[in-house]
């Protein structure tokens, strides 16, 4: 597979709109028009969506941006003036999903919703848009792959690619679209059928974070921290852990709510 595709769209003036940016955007509204969909017969108000959305939105993309440059520390330190530039791609999934479940937990406090309850809807929600903003990773190259010679691999062949030019890589954003995809077609067949509330959250966690705990292996563009193990990797483990050992204490108290 080859692609050849300017990861800018178009400049406007010193702005510039890429496909990661619109990508990243279609991933958000596609998640809120699902939470909207999956609100209907439950005690979560449209009203309690917006607020949360806001919150999540806005500490989701910090908390995204916060540990991609901590995880490039290096180059950001040489080129500062990159660290806002959000459009040009580089917001680490974990951050996100940290700072947007740290806004959710803000709003529910606030507005007075159950956290547990929201985020089992919030959970497919979140596959669906990460599936869709990974598209854009495939398009601009930022999460490219280790090199192939698989018959599937991708080569960039635009100059402003983020990926290494010319070279056949693994296509490490397809493989976690896809991931996403199997999690967000479970999360939904589960829905309902499994208890207490935020259990559906805890599930949709500890599916991703093994995923990605074996997709990053043939990402390239994640810095060795650990022996083989990225950032990512490490992450994962201590994700999964967290999910697993809260998932099981949960229905052991049989708590309904969080």
């Amino acid at each position: 597979m080859i692609i050849s595709i300017d990861p800018t769209i178009t400049d406007l003036g010193p702005f510039q709109i890429s496909w990661h940016a619109l990508l990243m955007c279609l991933g958000v509204m596609a998640g809120i028009g699902l939470c909207f969909y999956l609100i209907r017969g439950t005690s979560i108000t449209k009203d309690a969506v917006y607020t949360t959305i806001i919150w999540g939105v806005i500490l989701g993309v910090v908390g995204a941006r916060i540990v991609c440059v901590a995880d490039n520390l290096g180059f950001y330190l040489d080129h500062p003036q990159k660290i806002v530039h959000i459009w040009e791609g580089g917001l680490a999934w974990y951050g996100g999903l940290g700072g947007a479940t740290l806004g959710l937990f803000i709003s529910s406090r606030r507005e007075g919703f159950s956290f547990g309850e929201f985020s089992d809807i919030a959970a497919p929600c979140l596959m669906l848009g990460l599936a869709i903003g990974r598209v854009g990773c495939t398009i601009n190259g930022d999460a490219f792959g280790k090199p192939t010679d698989l018959p599937w691999g991708i080569t960039y062949t635009h100059p402003d690619s983020f990926a290494p030019w010319g070279v056949e890589t693994h296509p490490s954003p397809i493989y976690e679209i896809l991931l996403c995809l199997v999690i967000l077609i479970l999360l939904l067949r589960l829905r309902r059928r499994i208890c207490p509330s935020g259990s559906l959250f805890l599930t949709m966690l500890a599916l991703y974070s093994a995923g990605r705990f074996g997709t990053s292996f043939t990402r390239g563009d994640e810095a060795e921290i650990l022996g083989p193990l990225h950032q990512a990797h490490v992450l994962s483990i201590i994700v999964f852990i967290l999910a697993i050992s809260i998932l099981t204490l949960k229905r052991w108290m049989r708590n309904p709510n969080i």
